[in-house]
């Protein structure tokens, strides 16, 4: 599966860019989670990435949003492998029980919705906090898009900073990518968890 990383502009689209790093990380067969459904476009990236024997958990709070999800899967003719559902992405733990080989976090508002209903602190930095240290695969991989255009991303991002860098380097390696001449674009990082050594 390719995606053109470089928009109509000739730029680089950090959206897209994303899914290429996890494609490195993505187990046909395994279990992904989108932590934020959304429209459902991670979604549909993610179902098609892992395959018809794979599994997909997507979360949102919002039911417009899951519908609004639904309605992408269809469009896109993505495998039976979606688990739509109606709760905040700091209770996945609870809903998915196996190991997981990539998550994406895409925080903000909806888009195209009520852009008063975000994503708080108070909910990703448990949610992102139990998807790398508890349900990651050894070899699996997170990516994090943050918003820093409205205050409460800008705080998330913040955070989520200070979060980062408290992951031991011998077990994580966060990376951030961000359009240094565009402080208010959004921007993500990719959570890669090492391979665990299982001997000589």
């Amino acid at each position: 599966m390719d995606f053109d990383v470089i928009d109509e502009c000739g730029m680089i689209d950090l959206l897209y860019l994303q899914k290429e790093f996890l494609l490195r990380h993505i187990k046909e067969g395994g279990t992904a989670v989108d932590f934020t459904a959304g429209n459902g476009h991670d979604t549909s990236f993610l179902s098609r990435a892992v395959g018809k024997e794979g599994r997909v958990y997507a979360f949102d709070v919002q039911s417009e949003a899951l519908k609004s999800a639904k309605m992408t899967l269809e469009r896109d003719g993505c495998p039976d492998n979606v688990t739509l559902i109606l709760d905040s992405h700091d209770n996945a733990k609870e809903y998915v029980s196996e190991k997981i080989s990539v998550g994406m976090f895409n925080l903000g508002f909806l888009p195209g919705g009520d852009r008063t209903v975000t994503t708080m602190r108070k909910t990703t930095l448990p949610a992102v906090r139990s998807a790398a240290e508890e349900m990651l695969d050894s070899g699996g991989a997170l990516t994090v898009a943050v918003y820093p255009g409205h205050p409460e991303g800008d705080a998330e991002g913040a955070e989520l900073r200070e979060y980062y860098k408290t992951l031991d380097r011998r077990e994580f390696c966060c990376t951030e990518i961000h359009i240094v001449n565009s402080p208010m674009s959004p921007y993500f990082t990719l959570i890669e968890r090492r391979k665990r050594n299982h001997g000589r």
